[in-house]
């Protein structure tokens, strides 16, 4: 699985889906996301991370179907920082 990040229309707010894997069971396996939130104050620096939570995939695929029929879009503008 790969990361995806989403921006909203006025460019102002960006959301991280990545795979969470879970290390503390003896054989680790990657069955939930970590969403990560923040603010994009200019475009040239680097956004500001608010927080983060973890759910499970079916909770996260809708959550980025959701954004995606608000009008977020798929970016890939601040990978490097990720």
């Amino acid at each position: 699985m790969e990361r995806f990040i989403l921006i909203n229309n006025e460019r102002n707010r960006i959301k991280v889906f990545e795979p969470f894997e879970d290390v503390s069971k003896p054989s680790p396996s990657i069955d939930a996301m970590m969403i990560s939130y923040g603010c994009v104050y200019k475009r040239s620096s680097k956004p500001v991370m608010k927080g983060s939570r973890v759910e499970t995939i079916e909770a996260a695929r809708k959550e980025y179907k959701q954004l995606l029929d608000e009008g977020w879009k798929k970016t890939s503008i601040f990978r490097s920082y990720f």
